[in-house]
């Protein structure tokens, strides 16, 4: 399994490789992660490294020229691992991986399968990364459309995806696989009444009056995730009611939104917790009594809402069509990219009595979105480019 980020990362594309993996070993299967060189080692996963770049040592997420030598790295650490395990099946995630793995599916013969998480040249729009004016523009696209067109079998994260392939880089229906992300429903759960004492600990713990009324994000903070528009959409809502508190958790870039809430007037009524491992999500999350995803993103998928649906909570986002086809009619919905809309779409989760719609967006979590169900999904694909897989790199 080739994985061109961080593994393991407490953020979305980290999460989605973790819970294949996980749930390709419970059902028997023997793989191995190529990764770069900074993240988090996984009991039980086995992970090999690049070696490390003296100059990037310390490198974050996000979009940089700096991967092109993470990169260049990571192909020779998937070339190795390839030549000394022989396995049935390469398993690509992202264009990067994809790329590195149509080389070395050529060189040794061994099935590709691309898993495909957003369009390249879109992430990279997101990121500021790069404009459609630039001279790269074309030829990123170009190479994007390249991978996506030679790739044998392509798994993508949401219909709309999908239909982005079909559509815009003229792929083959038939060679495409939708396979959502999902969510783990035993281990991310409502809070029980059992709980109060620890959460209220918790929530003294990280300065939150006992009266308010949380709202919770957790995801990376950027512009392009809706950062910015969150914090001034907190600026709107508190102007209404004074018993809402945010809970904003995630990375990079903690002291330049903390900042910004101060600047804007609302650090008072903001908590930036930075990083929050994996294993202790739901505990933070529990605390809230609605959740929020302004991700602006039109090509990427959003896992965190599906975290979301799993813990039983309301779900604010923009009306974008990857949020649509996780929420349905069960979403809490704003104008994609206006503050205003944000706040008055936050203001009607939090006046209104949402168990109903809390309850079924949980029973939709675990009745459509198991990371079993994906297994199946999967190991269709595989089926269709080898012959009975039994080894995944």
């Amino acid at each position: 399994m080739i994985a061109p980020t961080s593994f393991f990362s407490d953020y979305g594309c980290s999460v989605r490789i973790l819970e294949e993996a996980r749930v390709l070993q419970r059902l028997g299967h023997d793989l191995v992660v190529c990764t770069y060189r900074n993240g988090q080692d996984v009991p039980g996963l086995h992970i090999r490294r690049t070696p490390s770049i003296p100059f990037r040592e310390h490198y974050e997420v996000g979009s940089s020229l700096h991967k092109v030598g993470f990169d260049f790295l990571l192909f020779w650490t998937v070339l190795r691992s390839a030549l000394r395990r022989r396995p049935d099946v390469i398993h690509a995630h992202m264009h990067e991986g994809a790329l590195i793995g149509l080389v070395v599916s050529r060189l040794l013969r061994i099935p590709l399968v691309f898993d495909l998480q957003g369009s390249l040249t879109g992430e990279m729009l997101d990121h500021r990364f790069l404009h459609k004016d630039s001279t790269f523009y074309k030829p990123l696209r170009w190479l994007e459309r390249t991978i996506n067109q030679r790739s044998p079998l392509i798994l993508t994260s949401s219909a709309h995806a999908r239909d982005m392939l079909v559509d815009e880089f003229d792929c083959c229906s038939d060679r495409i696989q939708p396979v959502p992300d999902c969510v783990d429903t035993s281990f991310f759960y409502p809070a029980l009444e059992e709980e109060r004492a620890e959460m209220a600990v918790l929530r003294a713990n990280l300065g939150i009056p006992q009266g308010a009324q949380i709202v919770v994000y957790l995801g990376l903070l950027a512009h392009y995730q809706g950062t910015d528009l969150l914090i001034q959409a907190a600026k709107r809502v508190v102007t209404q009611r004074d018993d809402v508190h945010f809970l904003i958790m995630g990375f990079p870039a903690v002291e330049h939104y903390r900042e910004l809430a101060h600047q804007i007037g609302v650090g008072r009524v903001t908590t930036f917790t930075g990083k929050v491992p994996y294993e202790h999500a739901r505990d933070f999350l529990a605390l809230g009594k609605v959740a929020v995803a302004p991700k602006l993103s039109a090509t990427e998928g959003c896992g965190k809402i599906l975290n979301y649906m799993a813990m039983g909570l309301p779900v604010v986002s923009f009306d974008t069509p990857v949020s649509r086809e996780y929420l349905g009619a069960q979403g809490i919905y704003a104008r994609p990219g206006d503050p205003d809309s944000l706040a008055q779409a936050l203001l009607v989760a939090l006046n209104g009595d949402h168990r109903a719609r809390a309850a079924q967006l949980r029973e939709t979590a675990t009745r459509c979105y198991s990371w079993e169900q994906a297994a199946g999904a999967i190991l269709q694909a595989y089926g269709a480019v080898c012959h009975r897989p039994a080894s995944v790199l």
